[in-house]
């Protein structure tokens, strides 16, 4: 049998982020996940370091790795669209929902146990709400890259992403940010 599922999985490259936004630097779904996936683990970290319950590293990751996979299927639907209303955002959850399924299929039937944690998370986890908080924190990170290149076009989300990641109410969230945040609106002589 012949699996489409890295086929599909490579084209996470091909999708862009922040569709709505004037960039100066464009991104896609691949490399965002990889940044997710080191800030999950940075915040994995921290909360072992601040006493919180273990977490399973390797869920944790691999979550973070697959957690934009539907869009090699549905695309990024810019966040102003998928929020404007509750019914847009349910509709747009079902349809990712539906898209995690298909990429599912896609791997032979003996496999699909192994992937199917990561394609259709349990969203209640630990692992998973470290993973949404990263998730936020590299969208965050995102505009200040943009305000340190100069492009206004990302203040409106940064407010935004700002408030979001403090009602998420994840410690380790906010520890990240001030530990390493303002890191990010240094040029690369100051980082030395």
């Amino acid at each position: 049998m012949n699996s489409h599922f890295y086929a599909w999985m490579a084209r996470m490259k091909l999708i862009r982020r922040w569709s709505l936004q004037r960039n100066t630097r464009d991104e896609n779904d691949q490399e965002h996940s990889l940044q997710v996936a080191m800030i999950a683990h940075g915040l994995a970290v921290l909360h072992a370091k601040r006493g919180g319950a273990p977490v399973d590293m390797e869920k944790l990751l691999l979550l973070a790795i697959y957690h934009e996979a539907p869009e090699v299927i549905t695309g990024d639907l810019a966040t102003p669209i998928k929020y404007f209303n509750p019914g847009i955002h349910e509709a747009y959850k079902s349809i990712e929902h539906m898209a995690s399924e298909k990429l599912l299929s896609y791997l032979p039937e003996e496999l699909q146990p192994d992937y199917a944690p990561y394609l259709l998370p349990d969203t209640s986890s630990d692992e998973w709400k470290l993973v949404k908080a990263a998730d936020r924190l590299s969208a965050y990170l995102k505009c200040l890259e943009e305000e340190g290149s100069g492009n206004a076009e990302f203040a409106a989300a940064k407010a935004s992403i700002e408030k979001s990641i403090d009602e998420m109410g994840v410690p380790e969230a906010k520890e990240f940010l001030a530990l390493y945040a303002p890191s990010f609106l240094l040029p690369l002589d100051a980082l030395n």
